[in-house]
């Protein structure tokens, strides 16, 4: 009986164990489309965290696919950087030109010739996913829509958004428009974080404009789940998307689905990597923005050390059962020269996960270091020349002392024959 349990007890030591490195090696791996826990039936998906940024799941993603209605994400991203930079504002009243009036599609039926609220526009993109909106929106920010596509492209290529191509507003087929699961979950992030307040606009369950009321497509919006945004989108040739976000406690999670066979299915699918984020991951927060992590020697500087952190706060996400396996190794030079200026690159911090580097981070001077006076300045030169390569002071210091003992010699020979010339 004994040796039953026993043996019971190291299979499932056994078992655990495999689970844990599985589920490591999976997250390792999530950036590179390697080993995936589970495959899902779309085109493309992402699974990352709002957090940390960090992908941990991705199937396909890298594959170039339309993004359809997807497209209105970067068109709300612009609006609302605009809004904050103060060039726009929510109150503005948007002239709808015939362009917008007859733009195809799914749209909140604005009549041409009236003005409409920027918000109330807004609001209609990101509910009811409206075409015309976005054509107006974009002639009320930049005069002409094509003008404001390339603002759009230049917002993608400024974001990292390497693979995206976009070619008006709204994301209507056209030739040569293009994205992957894993911009568009780029695109996701940084738009809740620079604009969280959009989630209110995004998690509104039907809008009524002109007496005609449509409801969101995002059908996760009605399950008791926490789900909050964030957009669909379909044409033929693409599929089904959607890009769903939730929040449990202090955790986000953004799950995006491209190129699925139905609007129930990318909800499925959406909801089953929100299940698999909340439940296997925890995000740890590994450093606090700002928070002295290390100092460093400062020469020829007003102040003898400079203090090294992060900009941002370091959060890595990781398997729940791993969470006590962080390990952070931080790498930078044994001395600095002064001027340093505050936010000035040092070196980086690396955390690791079961000995595997899973983020990197750069190391930044926390306060400024002026130059040294004179005196301070001439002491440490001088000091340098014995520190540093080709260590002069040491060979000047030798040289003085070869000379020293050269002439002693002399002296000493010089002293010797007047000596003997004394005795003859």
């Amino acid at each position: 009986m004994m040796k039953i349990m026993i043996r019971k007890s190291c299979i499932f030591v056994l078992a655990y164990s495999v689970f844990i490195i599985f589920a490591c090696m999976s997250f390792a791996s999530a950036n590179t489309d390697t080993i995936l826990p589970f495959k899902v039936k779309a085109k493309a998906a992402v699974l990352i965290n709002v957090n940390s940024g960090q992908v941990i799941y991705a199937q396909n993603a890298e594959a170039p696919i339309p993004p359809a209605s997807l497209t209105k994400l970067m068109t709300l991203n612009l609006a609302f950087d605009s809004v904050d930079d103060a060039y726009i504002s929510l109150d503005d009243d948007v002239r709808v030109s015939e362009k917008a009036w007859k733009t195809k599609g799914s749209r909140m039926f604005l009549e041409v010739g009236k003005t409409v609220p920027l918000e109330i526009m807004l609001k209609g993109i990101a509910v009811v996913s409206a075409n015309d909106a976005c054509v107006a929106v974009s002639e009320h920010i930049s005069g002409v829509e094509e003008v404001f596509v390339e603002r759009m492209n230049e917002k993608a290529d400024l974001i990292g958004m390497d693979s995206s191509l976009f070619k008006n507003s709204h994301g209507l087929p056209v030739e040569g428009q293009i994205t992957t699961a894993r911009d568009m979950a780029t695109l996701s992030v940084y738009y809740i974080k620079h604009h969280p307040e959009v989630l209110k606009y995004h998690s509104i369950k039907k809008m009524t404009f002109n007496k005609i009321t449509q409801p969101n497509r995002n059908g996760l919006l009605w399950l008791d789940y926490g789900v909050d945004g964030l957009k669909t989108g379909w044409f033929s040739k693409a599929g089904f998307h959607i890009i769903a976000t939730a929040q449990k406690g202090e955790d986000r999670f953004v799950a995006v689905v491209m190129g699925s066979k139905g609007e129930r299915e990318r909800e499925n699918i959406a909801l089953k990597l929100l299940n698999y984020g909340f439940r296997n991951f925890n995000t740890v927060k590994v450093i606090n923005a700002d928070e002295k992590i290390a100092e460093v020697p400062v020469w020829k500087g007003a102040d003898s050390e400079v203090q090294l952190g992060t900009i941002k706060t370091a959060s890595v996400t990781v398997p729940r059962e791993a969470k006590g396996n962080i390990q952070i190794n931080k790498e930078f030079p044994d001395r600095i020269f002064a001027p340093v200026e505050k936010g000035q690159i040092i070196g980086e911090v690396k955390v690791l996960l079961n000995g595997m580097e899973i983020e990197t981070y750069p190391l930044v001077a926390l306060n400024e270091i002026k130059k040294a006076g004179f005196f301070k300045l001439m002491y440490h030169n001088l000091l340098l020349l014995f520190i540093l390569p080709p260590y002069w002071g040491g060979i000047i210091l030798v040289l003085i002392l070869v000379i020293f003992l050269i002439l002693v010699k002399s002296v000493m020979r010089v002293r010797g024959k007047d000596q003997l010339s004394g005795l003859r």
